[in-house]
């Protein structure tokens, strides 16, 4: 059997979306499913034990943050994230390559890899589609990336396929250094941003090479929401049907429910983290802005239908306070919500597409969320 393997369990009847099981060495999990990101071995501001609540049990490392600190080696004598960070859960890593893309104006793509600038120090690095799979051997997920190019969305046709060329050559050269491939998975990435021949030239090509996921990538990048829902839409029938589909970097609630429309399993964000730390939450009535002075009096919980710890403990005016305040405790508590949120909202999702009514659950919160306005 395989590091990681796909079940397909019900397809739904409304939509066409899937509800499956994602089997991983550390542990089986219900899709489609959120999965929380914890770039430098943490989830930001939360605890493994409070990660376990609001996660399904399945998280994010970033390559690239743990290859500059501590180092992929220092991981791998504490047996890896799970044993740095003391998790017992599964764990995916990115291949760093996104980060290094980002980093377009101190960075030059060559055929052997990338060479860049540290972000923060200018020390010269070069990250090679070699070098992204033995780190990731080190950091030692269950599921880990291709090395990869992101182009623009809006890249010229020329380059695009000049760019996604490149890509299919360094999944071949990564899927050939892979040491582990008995306990972690390496999936092939789909690029060609808006142009849907290339991507399905992307698709084709990949699968020939035969990996046991296949993730899409260069999406949520800075294009429309039109143009990702449509570029799903087309890749929904053209992905490989047995094997799990990841849309890499996306976690709004519209997005995770229209994602999941479209035949999408896996998704992963910072967005929830990184909004409660700047103060807001996501309610069932649509996003909330906690150091709104209207809520300094308020005595409601953050969100009335929410059974997590922070809205059956805390008032929204308390909630205020400590935001306003910039107070630590406000973060985690808002962290806590947020992710819980996203969870419950994955939990609904797969009960709607078991019971063949996800276009149905779709609508009612979309317009209970304040999308339809």
């Amino acid at each position: 059997m395989p590091a990681v393997w796909y079940e397909l369990k019900h397809v739904c009847k409304q939509t066409g979306a899937r509800y499956g099981i994602l089997h991983t060495p550390h542990g089986d999990f219900e899709t489609p499913i959120f999965m929380p990101v914890g770039t430098k071995a943490n989830v930001k501001t939360l605890i493994p034990s409070e990660v376990k609540e609001v996660s399904d049990g399945l998280i994010l490392g970033n390559t690239y943050h743990l290859w500059l600190q501590p180092g992929d080696e220092v991981v791998k004598e504490f047996g890896g994230i799970r044993g740095f960070m003391n998790w017992d859960g599964a764990l995916l890593t990115d291949s760093g390559g996104f980060q290094v893309f980002s980093l377009s104006n101190i960075r030059k793509i060559t055929e052997e890899g990338v060479e860049f600038r540290h972000h923060k120090s200018g020390e010269k690095l070069f990250l090679s589609p070699e070098k992204s799979i033995q780190i990731q051997n080190n950091l030692g997920a269950d599921i880990i990336m291709s090395f990869d190019e992101c182009p623009p969305f809006d890249a010229t046709d020329e380059y695009m396929l000049k760019s996604v060329q490149r890509t299919i050559r360094w999944a071949k050269r990564g899927k050939d250094a892979h040491k582990n491939p008995e306990t972690q998975a390496l999936f092939g990435i789909v690029q060609g941003g808006g142009n849907k021949e290339i991507r399905k030239y992307c698709i084709d090509e990949l699968t020939k090479i035969d990996f046991p996921g296949y993730s899409i990538g260069g999406l949520s990048v800075g294009e429309s929401k039109k143009d990702m829902y449509e570029m799903l839409e087309y890749l929904k029938d053209v992905m490989p049907y047995d094997k799990p589909r990841y849309l890499m970097g996306v976690g709004s609630p519209d997005d995770l429910i229209v994602g999941s429309m479209n035949g999408i399993d896996m998704f992963d964000c910072v967005l929830p983290s990184r909004n409660a730390r700047h103060g807001t939450a996501f309610t069932h009535f649509g996003k909330l802005q906690v150091k709104n002075a209207s809520l300094k009096h308020s005595h409601d919980p953050l969100d009335s239908k929410c059974d997590c710890y922070v809205c059956k403990t805390y008032t929204r005016g308390y909630l205020n306070h400590l935001i306003k305040s910039d107070e630590i405790l406000g973060m985690r508590l808002l962290t806590y919500h947020n992710l819980y949120f996203l969870k419950s909202l994955m939990h609904d999702i797969r009960r709607a597409i078991q019971e063949d009514r996800l276009l149905d659950f779709k609508n009612e919160f979309f317009k209970e969320f304040g999308y339809t306005k």
